[in-house]
């Protein structure tokens, strides 16, 4: 057996409550002026952070957006500047700390991040930004945050149906750890049990939302999904979801939980250990089906033309998934893409032929 593993140097703090141990944190990572971040919808709450915070806040900035639009990154930098901010806390989800990770890529300083939502992002150094219709993503420990306080009581007011498309895409990110080509034993162990603690959790959350226990299990799976996402590459569907987000504005975590199943399907043929351990954590014979069912369950929405995304823009969402190809079990073909496009598009059930049967 041979492999390589390096964990990432992020520091966490988990439990009930631990949004108390903010000023701490903040003391600890030497910042005297923190930006608060967040989006629009929860500017009352990041001034509830700076007041918290006292003289450590510099102020607030509530304009981050879905899929970290450049545009709005430039905003956020002419305020931090204004303010004289020396770090960041940004509170919410994955839209927040994405434009913690471009502020930090463009001036080098700490991040202390409080998750809202299964995201994930806090724990990798990958940042995903869109200019012009374009989603580009890079790679650099530069925006990796320093710390992360997850604090299951923030998450209690996330609405079910946020919980249940925010749970998929934290499935999505353990699905692709299970076969990525740099993967080791270590992630394949957390990707699983991230899987097992999500797909426990979701339903439970969906019936009763207040249920703490089962919000614990959500957060801890986010956590551990999270963190194979930042120690391994990603695959088709990460890919696609890229493509289909910034070329299309479609909402994040739910265009993952609508394609998952489909990118399982394609590559389940070549990957027949994770779609194994995919169907474990899930309880199910099949890991794309596992997971079709899976969003039914949950309510979530079932095709992208739902979403918002054109049938004509098919073609080119293939075209750019070709285009610059992540690494994937299974060989990358036109017809074979254009084929799971419009499953997903329809909301089809995933095709259970390989992607040569499809030719």
């Amino acid at each position: 057996m041979h492999f390589t593993y390096e964990p990432l140097p992020t520091r966490v703090v988990f439990g009930a409550g631990s949004r108390e141990q903010l000023a701490a944190e903040t003391e600890r990572l030497g910042i005297r002026r923190a930006l608060v971040l967040s989006t629009p919808g929860q500017a009352e709450r990041a001034e509830e952070l700076a007041a918290q915070l006292g003289d450590r806040a510099a102020g607030t900035f509530s304009g981050a957006a879905m899929h970290t639009p450049v545009s709005v990154t430039e905003d956020a930098l002419k305020r931090l500047q204004e303010l004289g901010a020396d770090g960041l806390v940004a509170f919410g989800g994955g839209s927040t700390t994405g434009l913690s990770k471009a502020l930090a890529l463009r001036t080098d300083l700490p991040q202390l991040i409080l998750p809202t939502t299964y995201a994930g992002s806090e724990m990798t150094p990958i940042l995903g930004e869109t200019q012009e219709g374009r989603k580009t993503t890079q790679n650099t420990p530069k925006v990796l945050p320093e710390t992360v306080i997850y604090d299951v009581e923030l998450t209690l007011t996330l609405p079910p149906a946020v919980s249940a498309s925010s749970g998929m895409n934290a499935i999505a990110h353990a699905a692709e750890a299970l076969y990525a080509q740099d993967g080791n034993p270590v992630v394949s162990l957390m990707a699983e049990d991230a899987i097992r603690a999500l797909a426990g959790a979701l339903p439970v959350i969906v019936k009763e939302p207040q249920n703490l226990e089962a919000r614990t299990q959500a957060l801890y799976g986010a956590w551990l999904a999270g963190s194979v996402l930042g120690s391994v590459g990603m695959a088709l569907h990460h890919k696609l979801a890229h493509v289909l987000g910034g070329t299309f504005n479609l909402p994040h975590a739910e265009l993952h939980a609508a394609l998952l199943p489909h990118n399982i399907a394609y590559n389940a043929p070549h990957a027949p250990e994770a779609m194994h351990r995919i169907a474990r954590a899930l309880d199910a014979e099949n890991a794309a089906l596992g997971l079709y069912e899976m969003n039914k369950k949950l309510g979530n929405v079932p095709a992208l033309r739902d979403l918002g995304m054109p049938e004509d823009g098919i073609a080119q969402a293939a075209a750019q998934a070709l285009e610059k190809p992540y690494p994937n079990p299974a060989p990358l073909e036109q017809d074979a893409l254009l084929e799971l496009l419009r499953r997903a598009w329809s909301g089809q059930t995933p095709s259970s032929q390989t992607p040569e049967e499809q030719r």
